[in-house]
């Protein structure tokens, strides 16, 4: 209507005084209600085909959309593991931290698994106990078979002596006895030793490889036990948290509830709209908006373009087990745009998932500043972004009706 309006005064208006003032027509004589479409013919013609071009022109180069939206994060409340519900620290709507328990599930199986990993470590530390007094005790053999040794030695380098000065002092198999029973010493001291270092190996390699497999097995113990109590994955506020002690829960079909992050879970408060495909060649980042929300009325927040997604949500495609028809598609995608406030706070009054209704309003600035451009491109870029002074009065006409429309017209909804 204001753009039928618009070309109105500089069509109809001019035609119809040209022929009331230079013409002399007068209403209700020459010009009737019969003789108006002839009378005025050129005006309403030319007045149609500038409105079209016009509306056109607006809704192109200064795309609007109501399908706007204060997006924000949610989180859902899921356990590791499924389990029933022993204790409930905290309720539905409560404010909480990062990292604060937020209830526990039964937890005698992890209990008695971290219990039995305890009682291991324990044997190994005893192992290890036992390991020493067994390196001490084979220090001790190794002492004795080396006594045993040089008592076996001097034995036979005496007997050797005695029959070297007379050879019937001492029979030749007495002295291979005694040589024999050095050898066997020798091989007892050796024996020694290496049980020794079988005890050493196994006090330096094996029980320290079995107390750090057992000490895993611990920690796996500690974090299943830590994972019946589930807390909270960041600071927010939880929602639709209705567990009682005795529930189940399933992280793949039940989660306990839904976590609201603050601020939203956004690093910057931002507006997510739809635009129409048609407009996709002229959104690009740095476009100035505006929008207004439903929940913050007659205010509009001016909006820069900050992401344009490259891709419209209807054509993404999934493997499954039949064939991909296209008429089974619904509406055709829109193609997503990220608006943030150009102020600091500029949405602060904005509720996270209020509706809203955005402009974005394309700047040709930079071309106009060109010392090269043609005197036929200034006009026609002046021209485009003239027209978006059309779209800006009509979104806060727009938000200017928005309550009346929605608690008159809508029935307070």
């Amino acid at each position: 209507m204001l753009e039928l309006i618009i070309c109105a005064v500089f069509t109809i208006l001019p035609d119809y005084l040209y022929r009331r003032h230079v013409q002399g027509k007068r209403i209700g004589r020459e010009i009737t209600l019969y003789s108006v479409w002839f009378e005025l013919r050129w005006g309403i013609v030319s007045c149609v085909l500038l409105t079209v071009s016009l509306i056109t022109a607006i809704f192109y180069f200064h795309p609007a959309t109501t399908y706007a939206t204060a997006v924000f994060r949610s989180v859902p409340v899921l356990p590791d593991a499924g389990g029933r519900v022993a204790e409930v620290f905290v309720r539905g709507t409560d404010h909480v931290e990062a990292g604060q328990p937020l209830f526990r599930l039964v937890d005698t199986t992890q209990r008695t698994a971290l219990e039995t990993a305890r009682r291991a470590v324990a044997e190994v530390d005893a192992a290890a106990a036992l390991a020493r007094a067994d390196l001490a005790e084979s220090q001790a053999r190794i002492l004795e078979a080396q006594g045993a040794l040089q008592q076996a030695r001097d034995e036979y380098d005496t007997k050797v002596e005695l029959n070297r000065g007379a050879s019937n002092v001492v029979s030749r198999r007495e002295i291979e006895r005694l040589g024999v029973l050095v050898q066997t010493r020798q091989a007892g001291v050796q024996a020694a030793q290496a049980a020794r270092q079988a005890v050493e190996a196994r006090r330096d390699e094996q029980l320290p490889a079995q107390r750090a497999s057992v000490e895993a097995v611990l920690a796996e113990a500690e974090a299943e036990l830590a994972k019946t109590v589930v807390r909270a994955g960041v600071s927010g506020r939880i929602e639709q948290f209705l567990l009682q002690v005795g529930d189940v829960v399933n992280p793949m079909l039940r989660p306990a509830g839904v976590l609201i992050p603050d601020r939203g879970g956004l690093q910057r408060p931002m507006l997510v709209a739809g635009f129409g495909q048609i407009e996709a060649k002229v959104l690009r980042a740095g476009m100035p908006a505006e929008a207004t929300c439903v929940s913050q009325p007659w205010t509009v927040i001016p909006l820069v373009v900050t992401e344009v997604q490259g891709f419209i949500a209807t054509g993404q495609v999934r493997s499954t087990d039949q064939l991909i028809d296209l008429q089974q598609v619904g509406r055709p995608g829109t193609v997503l745009v990220s608006l943030e406030p150009v102020y600091e706070g500029g949405l602060a009054g904005v509720l996270p998932g209020s509706s809203c209704i955005a402009n974005a309003y394309t700047s040709n600035h930079e071309a106009l500043d060109d010392p090269k451009v043609s005197t036929g491109r200034y006009l026609m870029l002046h021209g485009i972004d003239a027209v978006g002074l059309v779209h800006a009065i009509l979104l806060r006409i727009q938000a200017l009706l928005l309550p009346f429309k929605t608690l008159v017209l809508s029935g307070g909804h």
